[in-house]
């Protein structure tokens, strides 16, 4: 709506999780190297944690986009699912047509898929999203997964990503068999103040921007204080931001628009 008056190519602030938007944060560069890192080393388990609207997906997309292409990958991001269902899915990623339901038939179709690729260099990457909705059954299947290997190596990395309340679950007595298989672990927070700015100015910078609109220094604070550094809700607030300028007729937002942009997003007392 306000993208021709900024001169925007694109909205900036999209919730749509477009890797080109990542912002590399120190935290979020830390955790991008770390999952290249476990990629490489191509074993164990990597959790990556954060609360609601840190970037995770994003992130992910992002791993995903810089693979190199003897990674041959596997994106579930609704796993509340059945067991069946999950190797169904993992599978069907990887890029089989999958038939039948007989799970001994699937899994050993799986082992013999990633010996293939073994033995060609590849290395095969299982990304799951919202792992904190995985429950305890599930969770050790997929820890039954990794059981899959060669004299020398793990067949199957596994990424999962999910709220702090993974972290709770992986801790309990049930799950100690996984942990201890969990070889990297990364919690991404909210953005520092400065680090808001940056953020901001960088995806106005992606969708186009050249100069304007700009945030006066006040405008900036309240955005930060008000979405706590969390990347999908400075998102929110930025995008009636915008708007409220736009409405006024001004490309430098002040104090006043953050504040309308608040009042909408609360609505009526």
């Amino acid at each position: 709506m306000y993208e021709a008056f900024y001169a925007l190519a694109q909205p900036p602030f999209s919730l749509t999780p477009d890797p080109r938007f990542l912002f590399f944060s120190h935290q979020h560069r830390e955790a991008f190297d770390h999952i290249l890192y476990a990629v490489h080393r191509g074993e164990g388990f990597v959790q990556i944690t954060g609360e609601v609207g840190t970037g995770k997906t994003t992130l992910c997309r992002a791993v995903l986009a810089n693979l190199p292409e003897s990674c041959r990958t596997a994106l579930i991001f609704n796993p509340m699912v059945t067991g069946l269902q999950l190797l169904r899915a993992i599978l069907k990623e990887l890029g089989h047509e999958v038939r039948g339901s007989d799970r001994s038939r699937l899994l050993d179709r799986l082992n013999q898929f990633l010996l293939e690729q073994a033995r060609q260099g590849h290395q095969v990457v299982l990304f799951i999203d919202e792992a904190q909705d995985l429950g305890e059954q599930l969770l050790e299947e997929i820890r039954l997964l990794s059981n899959l290997e060669t004299d020398d190596r793990k067949l199957l990395l596994i990424v999962l990503l999910g709220q702090p309340e993974l972290k709770i679950k992986l801790a309990s007595h049930q799950l100690r068999q996984l942990a201890q298989r969990i070889t990297l672990r990364y919690h991404l927070r909210g953005l520092r103040r400065g680090e808001t700015k940056s953020y901001i100015q960088h995806r106005l910078a992606v969708a186009g921007a050249n100069g304007r609109p700009t945030f006066s220094p006040l405008a900036l604070w309240a955005i930060h204080a008000a979405s706590k550094g969390i990347p999908r809700v400075v998102n929110t607030i930025c995008d009636k931001t915008l708007l409220a300028g736009y409405v006024e007729g001004t490309d430098h937002l002040r104090l006043r628009h953050v504040k309308r942009a608040l009042t909408a997003l609360r609505g009526p007392a």
